[in-house]
């Protein structure tokens, strides 16, 4: 899954001692021995077992709290749906769709408050946006990423043009992109034929508009001039054949060697690096005339507590375990610290590969998905999918502004 950041490294992590009160369960014990509370991952093979070896060390470290860890893999989102219909949720939960779940999770800024302002500082302030529903938070940031641009830099050596840097417009990419499709075998650049709605909303975000207003209100944003400009010179570069529309992420494309640029998460740094591509990162160019930065969504996991949970404070101290300080230190490599004592004790601003994202997560702040925003979101991610093919499948490259107020009715 996409916002779906949960893989966890082993780490030997220091005791704590339980904390009472923060609005928990007067009584966190279990009459006879340890607290038994539940903790239910979304990872799968390999991860898990990296999981369940965190538990038992947690486990060893708590004389008076055993969690027991249920991998749930891709059933997860079933299986959280039926345990909060039949009252049966685990007590911890990684969580990335609050708008659907967030009924059934404990609101945790009591906890928060107990722990004191220098804790939910030390996390990146943008994370918390993403991690909060109607004003409450629900979850402790637990991993995240933004999208950059990955670009070839054999092919632009090929090409004779230089490197992207931060300064870059679209103007600017879309002028590389030309050279490099006239002069090498590759596109200049790839983007999704039917990209998830919930990330192609930051490009509108970078050109001053959104799909809807506060209110969910579609009219006036989604088919706006600043929106039908962002997709027309998407549909644009398409047409005029110096980018080519993919049928997956851009990934694989970026992995050939068929495309030069490509916009994507962090998600593909490892397997770039396996297999050896000689490439680079950069933020996502602005528009020329938005007068602002550009933007990025954020693919945001956190961990929550259920709000049926007989043994809140119990849980709370394992969600703190679990996102602490040397825990986010132990995922690097497989996720983005989300604490600013670890990016700045591992010099992470200084490794070019991860720098850009953190760059894309402070230019980011102050905007909510219309995920977050839309009762109907389903429907609607749905509905926009099908309308983004419409403009983008080379098969039909539909009017814009048509498809565009179609998409509002």
């Amino acid at each position: 899954m996409k916002r779906k950041l949960a893989v966890v490294c082993i780490m030997m992590l220091s005791a704590t001692t339980i904390l009472s009160g923060c609005g928990g369960s007067s009584d966190d014990s279990s009459s006879g021995g340890k607290t038994k509370i539940r903790f239910a991952t979304w990872d799968v093979a390999e991860d898990v077992d990296k999981q369940q070896e965190l538990v038992d060390k947690f486990n060893e470290e708590h004389d008076d709290i055993e969690v027991t860890l249920e991998a749930y893999g891709s059933d997860f989102d079933t299986k959280i749906s039926a345990g909060m219909g039949s009252g049966d949720t685990p007590d911890v939960m990684y969580m990335w769709n609050y708008p659907a779940y967030y009924d059934g999770l404990e609101p945790l800024d009591d906890y928060i408050a107990e722990e004191g302002d220098e804790y939910k500082s030390n996390f990146y302030n943008t994370l918390w946006d993403y991690n909060m529903m109607d004003g409450s938070t629900y979850g402790i940031p637990v991993g995240f990423t933004t999208h950059c641009l990955f670009y070839n830099k054999d092919i632009f050596d090929e090409a004779g043009v230089e490197y992207p840097t931060a300064d870059w417009t679209w103007d600017d990419l879309q002028a590389a992109a030309k050279t490099i499709s006239e002069k090498t075998d590759a596109k200049g650049f790839s983007f999704q034929m039917k990209p998830d709605p919930y990330d192609f909303e930051m490009y509108l975000w970078s050109n001053g508009t959104s799909y809807c207003d506060e209110n969910g209100e579609m009219d006036g944003y989604i088919n706006s001039e600043e929106s039908q400009e962002v997709f027309q010179m998407f549909q644009d570069m398409e047409e005029e054949g110096y980018a080519t529309a993919t049928e997956g992420d851009g990934t694989d494309e970026f992995r050939a060697g068929s495309t030069a640029m490509y916009v994507y998460g962090s998600w593909s740094i490892n397997t770039l690096n396996e297999d050896g591509v000689n490439y680079g990162v950069t933020t996502i160019p602005a528009f020329a005339d938005a007068g602002q930065d550009s933007v990025s969504i954020l693919s945001s996991s956190g961990l929550s507590m259920s709000k049926d949970s007989e043994h809140k404070d119990a849980a709370w101290e394992f969600i703190k375990y679990w996102t602490n300080e040397e825990c986010n230190k132990a995922r690097i490599g497989t996720e983005l610290p989300v604490l600013n004592t670890v990016v700045e004790s591992e010099g992470i601003m200084e490794q070019e590969e991860y720098a850009p994202f953190y760059t894309m997560l402070e230019q980011s702040s102050g905007h909510t998905p219309a995920s977050f925003l839309m009762e109907s979101w389903s429907e609607v991610s749905e509905n926009l999918s099908l309308s983004f093919e419409q403009i983008f499948n080379p098969s039909s490259m539909q009017d814009v502004s048509e498809v565009l107020d179609s998409a509002v009715k």
